[in-house]
């Protein structure tokens, strides 16, 4: 009888601990609610040192409000400063950030947050913060796992592998990129970027040919082809003139092809009245240099005259 009593005695206490904790577990999520909202005004008011401590008790009290994380991660990444690198509390304050950008981006359900949660957590380590390059790169590949038909994560990763000077990785991230998206002009213009800084001309305009193929209605895709042919033909001093005057041509049948898309495009007209300038540097006879350089000055009239009329039309 006596163990009867004691055994429904605990259960008895055991029922009311489980009450009372789930009562103190409510308030500490009601409690986490206020502070929330509390702390999203101060954010609001750029107050980051009293928001970040408002969120510190959101999290205190209700870790499952998970996008809290990443407002105070934010709230001590506005708070430190750069040019203070180094002072014991302002590292305390990236520290701080990058752990809860972490925590965020582990437990956040929300994909649009926890994707920024992960971009904050890569500049965190670029190079005006930690400059730790090797940190960021597990991360971008990380989001390149969420997002892997996204461009803009590849040419990230792309960079960073080649500024680190692994050229070969860094092209075939680009490469990556325009597989994911071939219809998308932008991994056409950053694999034509990498190629020119590499000093790849071909692959540059093979990239840039490409990127034309895909977008034939495009004036902007054949003017810029035109500026390229026109930068390397005017600005490389190893060419021959053979083939400045075949880059010259290809400038002016991309520039030509721009124009006939667009006829009132002021920074083709400009481009072909440089190539036409070029051009007449370089070949030999007389006449034909004055009837390039005759037809150059109508072409940079008639740009200067668009630019005119759109500035006087705004």
């Amino acid at each position: 009888m006596q163990r009867r009593f004691k055994a429904a005695s605990l259960v008895v206490a055991l029922t009311a601990i489980s009450l009372t904790l789930a009562a103190c577990g409510q308030v500490g999520v009601l409690k986490a609610r206020k502070s929330f909202k509390d702390a999203n005004l101060l954010y609001a008011q750029q107050d980051y040192k009293r928001a970040a401590e408002k969120y510190e008790d959101v999290v205190a009290n209700d870790p499952t409000l998970t996008s809290a994380y990443f407002y105070l991660a934010n709230s001590y990444d506005q708070m430190y400063k750069p040019s203070r690198k180094g002072e014991a509390l302002n590292d305390t304050y990236l520290k701080k950030a990058i752990e809860n950008y972490r925590k965020c981006a582990d437990t956040e359900k929300d994909p649009k947050l926890k994707k920024l949660a992960l971009e904050y957590l890569v500049n965190a380590f670029g190079p005006d913060k930690l400059s730790d390059p090797s940190q960021a790169v597990p991360i971008v590949e990380e989001m390149i796992k969420l997002e892997p038909t996204e461009p803009t994560n590849y040419f990230v990763l792309a960079k960073m592998y080649e500024d680190n000077g692994n050229l070969e990785v860094a092209e075939q991230q680009l490469l990556k990129a325009k597989e994911m998206r071939p219809n998308d002009s932008s991994t056409y213009m950053q694999l034509a970027g990498f190629y020119n800084r590499q000093g790849e001309f071909e692959k540059t305009m093979q990239a840039l040919d490409e990127r034309a193929q895909k977008e034939p209605t495009n004036p902007e895709a054949f003017y810029t082809i035109a500026s390229y042919y026109w930068e390397k033909a005017y600005r490389d001093f190893r060419l021959k003139d053979a083939d400045k005057i075949k880059y010259i041509d290809l400038g002016l049948q991309a520039s030509d092809k721009a124009l006939d898309l667009k006829a009132d495009y002021p920074e083709a007209l400009t481009y072909k009245n440089l190539l036409l300038r070029s051009k007449a540097l370089v070949v030999k006879d007389p006449a034909q240099q004055q009837a390039l350089l005759k037809e150059a000055d109508t072409l940079r009239d008639k740009a200067i005259d668009l630019r005119k009329k759109k500035a006087g039309g705004q």
